[in-house]
């Protein structure tokens, strides 16, 4: 197994930087738009507001509120300037220690949110896959990955329990992220939504987004990723259903089902659950 490798390859997979064509010069009034699902950002990862999404009972995620998001470390001074006009004030940071080290967040001095953040190394032995990573196929890629997710829920359980715990105690607005912003960050938000309501169905709309606003690999591949086919390098860097799908086949197992694990192994029982609802959801 070639633990290495592969923990370069889920963690700093490479999504594309969008809202680049959408300057804001620094120091000039931001105006924030309404309803925007991706942050106009020169340099921002997979960058996305959560809000909008309808749940079961008729109400809607409020926008403004709830973010998540790639590794920041490419982010102007213009995307840091929108970034205070949103006024976050937590960042819930799940990279590893090296990740941190490699690609740290540089706010700006009187800026800096809450950032909380464990030091840690990312557990990938789940991810077994067969000799020279030039005979890995799309199908071995897709299945390491499809045996790694159900492994975020145990991994990073007290980073998610820490996080429901700001968004309870209403330090918001919070933006949530990894590197690539689609596993780890993947899994959080399908947590999150789903304590709020959301349907299934959106829930995992939102969580395939992230192939939308994402390169699918390095345009000039080296290193790691000069060795993957074109197949298994797309695999690597995008989601997967069945990636999402092995997280709910866990939670939906579980004694209860997904809101029985949300009581049992993260603390969210009705009365923390009806909380969240009614910080974050609106009616209509």
């Amino acid at each position: 197994m070639r633990g290495g490798l592969i923990a370069i390859a889920v963690a700093l997979a490479v999504p594309a930087r969008v809202g680049a064509s959408a300057p804001v010069p620094t120091g000039a009034p931001v105006a924030v738009a309404a309803h925007t699902r991706v942050l106009p950002l020169q340099g921002g990862r997979n960058f996305r507001d959560l809000g909008g999404y309808r749940t079961a009972d008729g109400r809607t995620v409020k926008w403004g509120l709830l973010y998540r998001s790639g590794q920041m470390h490419d982010l102007t001074a213009a995307d840091y300037a929108y970034l205070q006009k949103l006024g976050i004030r937590t960042v819930c940071d799940f990279r590893d220690t090296r990740e941190r080290t490699g690609e740290p967040t540089l706010w700006p001095a009187g800026q800096k949110p809450k950032v909380l953040s464990d030091d840690y190394t990312l557990d990938v032995s789940a991810m077994k896959l067969p000799g020279d990573p030039a005979t890995w196929t799309h199908d071995h890629v897709v299945t390491a990955m499809t045996a790694t997710y159900p492994q975020l829920l145990d991994q990073f359980n007290g980073q998610y329990r820490r996080m429901f715990a700001e968004l309870l105690a209403g330090d918001v607005p919070l933006a949530f992220h990894c590197t690539a912003g689609k596993d780890r960050t993947g899994v959080a938000a399908a947590l999150l939504l789903t304590a709020l309501g959301v349907p299934r169905a959106t829930v995992i709309e939102d969580y395939l987004l992230s192939n939308r606003h994402m390169a699918p690999a390095p345009a000039h591949p080296t290193g790691f990723w000069a060795k993957l086919s074109p197949e298994a390098a797309r695999a690597f860097a995008g989601v997967d259903r069945r990636y999402i799908d092995a997280v709910f086949a866990v939670t939906d197992h579980h004694p209860g089902g997904t809101m029985g694990y949300l009581r049992d192994e993260l603390g969210l029982g009705p009365s923390q659950i009806a909380k969240l609802r009614a910080l974050y959801l609106t009616k209509g």
